[in-house]
C-alpha cells in the first residue's frame, strides 16, 4: 500500500498566519529531520481554516500561500514531501462524513483541545456547526494517508487520541478486528488503517514573550520564523522574569530560561547561565535575553533568506505551482484509501479518476 516502503507520517497547519517558534519547536523541526526517513505528508488545512474564518476566504487563501513558504524556509523539502492542500483532496470530506458516524457527540465535545479552543477563541455557543467536525475531519486528514506517525504540539495529543479511536472503531465495525487486539497488529489482522501514534516535539509547550501564556498569534506573544533580527531582539527583550537585579538570586524554571534551553545549543554554556542565574552572580536579564536574541538569530536567519527567494514577484506563482503537482500525487493516496474503506463498507462500485486542469 506504501510505495516507498517507508512508514507515512501526515502532520500540518491550519493556515492563520505566519508560523512562529512554537510550531518550529512543536513539530516543524521534526517534519525537517524526518524527511529522509519518512514518506511525508504536511496538511495545509485550509477546509478547517473556515470554521473560525468563513467570512475571510481571500485571507485564507493568502495565508496558505505564506505557510508554505515558511514550510520551504525551514527544510521542507518539496522532492522529498508533499505538500498536501486539504481542500483538493476531495476523499478527505468524503471520510469524513463516515468517520462522524462512528464518533458519538458527546465524545467530540469532550475532546479537551476543542474544548480550550472554545474557550481561548471566546466562542462561548456561537460557533458553527463545522467548528466541532473539524475535530473528525483531523481524523479524516491522517487516516486517508494511513499515517503512522504524527508529530505535534502538545495541545494536539487530544486530537491525535481520536483519531486512533476511529481508526479502532472502524478495524472493528469493518474489518473483522478484535477489539481485544494489539494497537501495532491492526494491519496485519486486516484493518486499512495502522493506529497512528503522536511525534510531540522535543518542546511540548513554548511559552510566548508574555512570559505567561502559550506562542500565539493571536495573543500577540510570537516570535516569527520570518521575524528580522531587529524584531527578534526586540521580542526576546519583553519577556517578563519578575527580577529586581543582577545580584537576585533567580528562578531558571522561567520563562527566559526555557529559551536558553531550547535555543542556545552550548549545553556548557546552559549550565553556567543557570548556575550564575541561580546564585545571583552578577548575570543580568538583559545580557541572557542578548544570548537568547542571538541563538535565535542564527536559527532564523538561514530560513529567512531561503524564504526571500519565494518573496520574490513570481514567487507565489511557484508556490501554487508545487501545490498543483503536488495535489496529484495526494489524490493517488487517499483515493486508494477511500476506494479501500469503501470496499470494506460495503459501498465500492468502482475506482475513481481525479483530474485536474487549470
Amino acid at each position: 500500500m506504501n510505495a516507498s516502503n517507508k512508514p507515512r507520517i501526515l502532520t500540518g497547519d491550519t493556515p492563520t498566519g505566519r508560523l512562529h517558534l512554537g510550531h518550529w519547536v512543536g513539530s516543524i523541526e521534526n517534519r525537517a529531520r524526518l524527511q529522509s526517513d519518512y514518506d511525508c505528508y504536511f496538511l495545509l488545512a485550509n477546509m478547517h481554516a473556515f470554521t473560525t474564518r468563513a467570512d475571510k476566504a481571500a485571507d485564507i487563501r493568502n495565508d496558505t500561500v505564506e505557510i508554505v513558504k515558511d514550510w520551504l524556509a525551514a527544510g521542507i523539502d518539496p522532492n522529498r514531501s508533499t505538500l498536501v492542500l486539504q481542500t483538493e483532496i476531495p476523499a478527505i470530506a468524503e471520510l469524513s462524513w463516515f468517520f462522524a458516524m462512528l464518533l458519538p457527540f458527546n465524545r467530540v465535545m469532550r475532546n479537551p483541545t476543542l474544548k480550550t479552543e472554545i474557550e481561548v477563541k471566546d466562542l462561548g455557543d456561537h460557533y458553527s456547526f463545522g467548528f466541532p467536525l473539524y475535530a473528525v475531519g483531523q481524523c479524516a486528514d491522517i487516516l486517508s494517508f494511513r499515517a503512522e506517525l504524527v508529530p505535534v504540539g502538545e495541545d494536539q495529543v487530544a486530537h491525535i487520541e481520536m483519531c486512533r479511536e476511529v481508526a479502532r472503531k472502524f478495524a472493528w465495525t469493518y474489518c473483522g478486528v478484535s477489539p481485544e487486539e494489539d494497537d501495532a497488529n491492526y494491519v496485519n489482522q486486516g484493518s486499512i488503517f495502522p493506529i497512528p501514534k503522536a511525534l510531540v516535539g522535543r518542546v511540548g509547550r513554548l511559552v510566548g514573550t508574555d512570559g505567561k501564556n502559550k506562542m500565539s498569534k493571536s495573543l500577540g506573544n510570537a516570535i516569527f520564523l520570518s521575524d528580522s533580527a531587529k524584531e527578534i531582539k526586540k521580542k526576546v527583550s519583553q519577556l517578563y522574569t519578575g527580577r529586581q537585579s543582577m545580584t537576585e538570586p533567580g528562578d531558571i524554571q522561567n520563562s527566559l530560561f526555557q529559551y536558553v534551553r531550547v535555543f542556545i545549543k552550548d549545553e556548557a554554556r546552559v549550565r553556567d547561565l543557570e548556575d550564575r542565574y541561580s546564585r545571583g552572580d552578577n548575570i543580568g536579564d538583559g545580557h541572557v535575553k542578548a544570548e537568547v536574541a542571538q541563538a535565535i538569530e542564527e536559527l532564523l536567519a538561514p530560513m529567512r533568506e531561503r524564504r526571500a527567494e519565494y518573496d520574490k514577484p513570481g514567487g507565489d506563482d511557484v508556490v501554487l505551482d508545487i501545490i498543483r503537482t503536488h495535489a496529484s500525487r495526494a489524490n493517488a493516496v487517499a483515493e486508494e484509501t477511500l476506494y479501500l474503506a469503501k470496499e470494506k463498507m460495503h459501498l465500492a462500485i468502482g475506482r475513481r479518476h481525479l483530474s485536474f486542469a487549470l
